[in-house]
């Protein structure tokens, strides 16, 4: 399976724009400033595919990239708190009623910031996401930012956040150093 050949697809602001499902669909999800973008340009072999920011929640729509045999979708991060009320509620609606929707979700990929403990939306996000009974796998980024004690650290505390969910797969992640993008690739062949 060839990764670098992704083209940008489309935007879509309003779940109503966006046309149904024909491609098995790879979703990344996570809050702003997790590194999505980052970590989509670090699979997909290139650099600016998906656009990056310093500044968080600049992803306010879900955006779709094409390559052969499925589609990856980036959804708009959540939990940024410098946008209005009425904002927050159109990503809810957007993520949620895509995520509801009859679509070929082969698999979600949430994204975590491996040096910070898991936020209550990330958490809110895996529980409403094992409700639904939709596959998923947790990609801690930013591995690369912690030096070794804390690391090793940070791998212990997160056995605990997520032990009430069974056979959760996580795999630290980093759009740095590339750690995690051979298995992430992996698990994706494998689905699709």
């Amino acid at each position: 399976m060839i990764f670098n050949n992704a083209i940008f697809e489309a935007s879509y602001g309003f779940l109503d724009q966006i046309p149904d499902s024909d491609l098995p669909e790879i979703v990344f999800s996570g809050r702003s400033n997790v590194g999505k973008s980052s970590a989509i340009n670090k699979i997909l072999k290139r650099k600016a595919l998906a656009r990056t920011s310093s500044t968080p929640g600049k992803t306010t729509t879900i955006n779709t990239f094409l390559l052969n045999s499925f589609r990856l979708v980036d959804l708009p991060g959540y939990g940024y708190a410098k946008v209005s009320f009425s904002e927050k509620k159109r990503w809810a609606k957007l993520i949620e009623g895509y995520l509801k929707s009859d679509r070929d979700i082969r698999l979600i990929i949430q994204l975590i910031d491996m040096r910070h403990k898991a936020t209550q939306n990330d958490m809110d996000m895996i529980n409403f996401m094992c409700d639904m009974q939709l596959p998923f796998v947790i990609l801690m980024t930013k591995s690369d930012k912690l030096n070794k004690t804390n690391r090793l650290k940070r791998l212990e505390e997160i056995k605990d956040e997520f032990s009430d969910f069974e056979g959760i797969t996580v795999i630290p992640f980093s759009s740095v150093t590339g750690e995690g993008s051979d298995e992430i690739k992996e698990i994706i062949k494998s689905v699709i």
